[in-house]
């Protein structure tokens, strides 16, 4: 292995730990590795071993114990840091994690964490989320620290190297995302890069009803000493889904290439992702329902056939970091996105039970043509510094980012018909009775600029046993939106505005293998636009501001880890005035949670990773008092995800793995008369690497099974604005894949 510059030696052996810091006590495992070779031992403990890659001037975290999860992910502004330092909840899930559950798309990886509840998106296929109890939206994912860069809707996993999670607020560490969500946490992906190993893997696989997948991942490292690197990731599915009659056929590649050398390292990743779905089933709109219908059986189809998307998006990022000296490094990165979207959607609403004729799971049909097109320009650039002021050290940050973002768009729709969610009426088509703009030829109908400068001091004190992180970002923000017809003609106000959120941290190690942590975080996302029945219709209201306090534990036991976490979350809602039919920030959301995470290998034979949290979602100071005291909409109260990975006694090649993920019931309306029951769902898996050869070769044969009894459930209710969504859980479904290791 090359030897590494001095910008990134600092975490090449401890993840950010400095010599005269207590250090970890948590083996590493690649960052990037593959199944072990049958003859290999499972785990092996004891001397931290770091093969990997640097990204964005800063390295990726070793894996913990057991490999799937890392001991550390990135922070924003400050880089990639191992979480034992930082005073925020942060959990990153490996590759290893990703191939072994065979998670496709981000939300499989996700749900992994009990804080993290997945949906579908509000009358798309986009796959949406909440961590805390806070929506969050595809289009905030980060790349790399870089918000803008990948699709927007759905992202595929076969280029990606971790998933990282950042639990809690986030506006100084990351900034306003460009879907202007938030508040609850974040979500970066990091790239796959060239690792020191030679890779040539090629995957084929089988999902049922009929989706076929085949997938190629090559990476090498060239050069005296092994300086340059490229790796590329294309992968192909496409077939019939578990939901009857749903096809979707996704392709994906990527390529990075990257060079480090004594003092810098630069890397530029370019990649092309496509998915196309046909009768495709999302969420159902609640409508004017009084009650929640029963989940109607799970292969169920209650979208219409003329329902489907195209997403298409080309993405780009290149990033660096230079040494200037031993203790200061300057980093930059710029990325770029360009995505396009056409689809007709047709999402159910509920009907009213005072209907005539109502039968129960009666719903209404209609048609939106929608086409758009976005276009973002992102980038960011800082420098980091230590220093020392007699006894005391200091970790110094100063970073700019900022992103521009066009959207064009047009849409039409049709008038609505009648259905049923548990014996759907055939609709192939419905003709047309408005439009907003050409689909032809879409015009511009929102441009978002955002810029913000952070600055932050992490003091080390007590040979950094106590250490206090204070620091600030400026943001501003303005968002234009334009008439769909007439790209001249403003529609609403704009919102620009901009604010100084600060942020307060405190780590104190009072042992090496514990850490305790305080944090007040604030987030920023651009606020709501009054909805047309009120007396303000169009009228943005701003900027949001939600503000953060947590403290928690964080542990270390070198085979196993874990932390417990307490926050409070407030942040304003709106609702239209009853008396004065304003639309306005009269009413408040404050989540008070708990949160459990252990993760690590217990035994030789056991990996487990397990979460559990439980959260207070209370609206209070609501117009007229009306909803105080109630659950907020779509929040369950608790939920559990529970995974472990045994290595068969006798068997050292055949591995099971079980996962059991368990909801808590969530209302689906403020009023809180709406129930969503608690569901219970467990997945299965099986793995055999089987020696290929005398070289080290294997073929990893996985055999996964999702939702195993086909329970038939609303896996969770969302709410955007003043309207609520159901995500019904999909079906069980088989996963089954043969991994050829070349090399």
């Amino acid at each position: 292995m090359a030897s590494l510059p001095a910008w990134a030696a600092s975490s090449s052996t401890d993840t950010g730990h400095r010599a005269d810091a207590p250090a970890p006590a948590a083996p590493a495992a690649p960052a990037d590795a593959a199944a072990p070779a049958p003859s290999e031992p499972t785990t092996q403990f004891g001397t931290v071993h770091v093969q990997g890659q640097v990204t964005g001037g800063d390295r990726v975290p070793p894996a913990y114990a057991g490999g799937q999860i890392a001991t550390g992910g990135r922070i924003g502004v400050l880089g990639e840091k191992n979480a034992a330092n930082v005073p925020f909840s942060v959990v990153s899930f490996t590759s290893q994690l990703i191939n072994n559950q065979q998670d496709g798309t981000l939300a499989g990886v996700l749900e992994n964490d009990a804080a993290v509840q997945s949906s579908n998106g509000y009358g798309n296929f986009a796959q949406t989320f909440q961590i805390r109890g806070f929506n969050f939206d595809g289009d905030d994912v980060s790349f790399g620290g870089l918000y803008g860069v990948l699709p927007r809707q759905i992202v595929q996993t076969n280029y990606v190297n971790r998933v990282e999670l950042f639990k809690g607020a986030n506006a100084f560490a990351k900034g306003v995302g460009p879907g202007g969500s938030g508040v609850g946490g974040a979500v970066n992906l990091e790239p796959k890069r060239a690792t020191d190993k030679p890779i040539t893997r090629l995957r084929l696989g089988y999902a049922s009803d009929s989706q076929f997948e085949q997938s190629l991942d090559v990476g090498r490292r060239y050069g005296r000493n092994d300086q340059y690197g490229a790796r590329l990731n294309v992968q192909h599915e496409s077939g019939d889904t578990a939901i009857n009659k749903e096809n979707a056929n996704d392709t994906s590649a990527a390529i990075a290439l990257d060079y480090r050398g004594g003092r810098g390292h630069v890397a530029l990743d370019f990649g092309y992702q496509r998915q196309h779905i046909d009768h495709g089933r999302s969420t159902v709109r609640v409508g004017d329902a009084t009650t929640i219908p029963a989940a109607p059986d799970a292969e169920t189809n209650y979208w219409p056939e003329f329902a489907n998307t195209e997403l298409k998006s080309e993405f780009g990022m290149l990033s660096g970091a230079f040494d200037i000296t031993d203790d200061w490094t300057a980093y930059a990165a710029f990325g770029g996105n360009h995505s396009h979207e056409s689809g007709d959607y047709g999402q159910p609403v509920l009907s009213s039970p005072d209907s005539t004729g109502y039968q129960v799971g009666d719903a209404t049909v209609s048609r939106l043509t929608v086409v758009r097109a976005t276009q973002t320009y992102t980038g960011q650039a800082g420098f980091r510094g230590h220093f020392d002021t007699g006894p005391i050290s200091h970790d110094v940050n100063l970073g700019y980012s900022g992103y521009y973002q066009r959207a064009d768009s047009a849409y039409n729709y049709s008038g609505s018909v009648d259905t049923n969610l548990y014996q759907p009426a055939t609709i192939d088509s419905l003709p047309t009775i408005g439009s907003a703009g050409d689909l032809n030829d879409p015009n511009v109908v929102s441009r978002t600029h955002a810029n913000g400068w952070a600055l932050s001091d992490t003091a080390g004190l007590f040979d950094d046993r106590l250490l206090v992180t204070v620091g600030a970002r400026y943001q501003s923000l303005s968002i234009r939106n334009y008439d769909y017809n007439n790209a001249d003609q403003a529609s609403g106000k704009p919102i620009i505005g901009h604010r100084v959120s600060p942020v307060y941290g405190v780590v104190y190690k009072p042992t090496s293998w514990l850490s305790l942590y305080a944090n007040h975080i604030e987030a920023l996302q651009p606020g709501d636009t009054a909805p047309a029945t009120a007396q303000n219709p169009g009228q943005t209201l701003g900027i949001l501001h939600a503000k953060q306090d947590e403290v928690g534990a964080k542990l270390d036991f070198g085979r196993i880890g874990g932390s417990l976490a307490l926050y409070q979350i407030k942040k304003p809602n709106a609702y239209l005035d009853p008396k004065t039919q304003q639309y306005g920030y009269f009413g408040e959301q404050r989540n008070r949670g708990v949160e459990l995470n252990i993760h690590g290998q217990p035994t030789r034979r056991l990996k487990l990773l397990a979460s559990a949290t439980y959260v207070d979602p209370r609206l209070t100071q609501t117009p007229g008092d009306q909803f105080n005291g109630n659950d907020a909409v779509g929040v369950p109260n608790y939920r559990v995800a529970l995974s472990g990975d045994w290595q068969l006694p006798g068997a050292p090649h055949w591995h099971a793995n079980a996962r059991v993920i368990r909801t808590g019931s969530q209302y689906a309306d403020q009023a809180n008369d709406l129930k969503v029951d608690a569901w219970t769902r467990v997945d299965l898996g099986l793995r055999y690497n089987m020696p290929w050869g005398n070289d080290g070769r294997s073929i990893v044969w996985r055999a996964n099974v999702e939702n195993v009894a086909n329970s038939s459930y609303w896996s969770s209710v969302r709410r955007i604005a003043s309207t609520n969504y159901l995500t019904q859980g999909d079906p069980r479904t088989f996963k089954l894949s043969a991994t050829f290791n070349f090399d």
